[in-house]
């Protein structure tokens, strides 16, 4: 694949393994840059390579730690266009505070928009994100912002498994579009599970809409956090006389009482993504596998360098 020499790509702390996989896919190096600390802890970046000019990408997830992910990233913004890089991109796999996109009580944050303000004001010239938890997210922002889905990754994944007898469910009403596209996809029924959320994190399941019986079913989803609606709605499949059930998500972000839930939870395999790297304690997961979204990543960065159409990888 040939880039011209006017991209540079680099990589905040959070996701070097990722970075790496979207740089060999693209074949170009890592952008050069040091990312230290002061003694009193705040960070300081260096950026080593000429950007003058230059179209230049900055990978980095808004994970844990999120608010030091994401002041990194800020920080490295500022540095690229005081560098006077031509034009400077956030590549954002997974975008942190996006659950807090509306006051759903009084005297709250809308999160989202606010850091949605601070990527602009540091000096991203577009952004590049996956799977945001909302599309509504896309208006927070007054510059342009490409909008990714790892569908076709995990949809691929359970393709090549030809599950045959196979139902679509979604966990909550709020992912019905999510699995009406996995449907189409790979033409299966489609069931729904309506809950009622006690809670940040207990989450109660109601009702289903739609048979699993003596059906495989593919459970789809953007974030698993701490999988409270994913394993109540495995149990839900499971009692209604559910065969096999598998769970695909972008996002794994397992915190809190994930992990227990889903190993006590009759899940045959769940899938995720790169998006996040996992630590250790997801290591204890059964039946987990990770999929990269590096390639989808590396064309879209790609285009944008080029100018080329984003929505045109995602239209079969």
């Amino acid at each position: 694949m040939f880039l011209s020499d006017n991209i540079k790509v680099f990589s905040g702390s959070s996701n070097l393994e990722l970075t790496a996989r979207i740089c060999k896919y693209l074949g170009v190096p890592i952008g050069g840059a040091k990312v230290e600390r002061f003694p009193d802890g705040e960070k300081i970046i260096k950026c080593e390579d000429d950007v003058r000019g230059k179209d230049c990408f900055v990978v980095q997830s808004g994970c844990e730690p999120v608010d030091e992910n994401i002041v990194e990233l800020l920080i490295f913004l500022d540095c690229l266009k005081r560098a006077s890089a031509t034009r400077v991109t956030a590549v954002i796999p997974y975008f942190g505070y996006a659950r807090q996109d509306r006051k759903d009580e009084g005297r709250v944050p809308i999160t989202a928009k606010l850091m949605s303000n601070l990527i602009a004001t540091a000096g991203a010239d577009r952004v590049l994100a996956m799977d945001l938890h909302a599309a509504q997210l896309q208006g927070f922002f007054d510059i342009p912002v490409d909008h990714l889905f790892a569908e076709p990754v995990l949809t691929k994944h359970f393709r090549d498994k030809k599950i045959d007898n196979l139902t679509i469910v979604s966990p909550d009403v709020g992912n019905i579009k999510r699995a009406a596209r996995y449907v189409r996809s790979l033409n299966g029924d489609l069931a729904i599970i309506h809950k009622r959320r006690v809670s940040a994190n207990l989450v109660e399941a109601c009702e289903m809409i739609g048979s699993v019986e003596g059906r495989n079913v593919i459970m789809c989803d953007d974030i698993i956090s701490t999988a409270g609606t994913i394993a109540t709605a495995a149990k839900i499949v499971k009692e209604r006389g559910a065969k096999k059930v598998f769970v695909g998500a972008t996002h794994g972000i397992f915190c809190g009482p994930a992990i227990e839930r889903i190993n006590e939870a009759p899940i045959d395999e769940i899938v995720v993504t790169d998006t996040v790297p996992l630590d250790e304690k997801a290591g204890k997961i059964k039946n987990l596998k990770v999929l990269t979204v590096c390639e989808i990543l590396g064309e879209a960065i790609k285009r944008i360098h080029r100018n080329e159409s984003i929505s045109a990888m995602f239209h079969n």
